[in-house]
């Protein structure tokens, strides 16, 4: 029986690299995958995965409105054998319930990757939905400048203080968010440091 899985984590754990090495081992013993990103995501080429140690993959760009049944399954073709998305955070709630029918109807294992929360640590729609209804939760360890498990974003500005407001989404990377701990992202958020 194929799953819908989530693999979360905060920002910096590794969650493009775990993706592209799971799309290498498919595609080494000669399995077809297909590979989804976020369309908004656009700190690299478009409709390509990035990880931070430099391992690239071409993928389908998906907007809030993309139908990603129709993409998986496709008339007379044979489905891949996996489906990949990265950023799935950017998912709607519909577009994780397309995955889920992609798993239990069509029998392709769905490996969905992506953040649990934003910076302000409140859940990200599509987040929320694959936490509420995926198979399996997996999440991916990072580190916290004081060794503690970091599960927060904290979003920064170009002096290096915590930000409390704004849009959701504001893509960036290590300019932009520090993976912290709950305590020390509870302490840069109620201080302002």
């Amino acid at each position: 029986m194929a799953k819908l899985y989530f693999y979360y984590a905060s920002m910096n754990a590794g969650k493009s690299t775990t993706l592209l090495q799971a799309d290498f081992n498919y595609r080494e013993r000669g399995m077809r995958t297909l590979l989804f990103t976020a369309a908004i995501d656009d700190r690299f080429a478009a409709g390509t995965i990035t990880s931070r140690i430099g391992l690239t993959a071409d993928a389908i760009a998906f907007e809030r409105d993309t139908d990603l049944i129709a993409v998986v399954v496709r008339e007379g073709e044979t489905p891949p054998a996996c489906v990949l998305v990265d950023e799935a955070q950017f998912l709607t709630a519909a577009q994780v319930d397309q995955l889920a029918r992609v798993a239990d109807e069509h029998k392709v294992p769905v490996l969905a990757y992506g953040l649990r929360t934003d910076f302000r640590g409140a859940l990200f729609e599509g987040s929320a939905r694959l936490l509420a209804i995926a198979d399996s939760l997996i999440e991916i360890k990072s580190v916290c400048d004081c060794g503690r498990k970091a599960i927060m974003n904290l979003r920064v500005d170009a002096e290096g203080a915590a930000i409390r407001e704004g849009a959701q989404t504001e893509i960036g990377g290590n300019d932009r968010y520090v993976a912290l701990c709950r305590k020390h992202f509870m302490q840069r958020t109620s201080s302002g440091a």
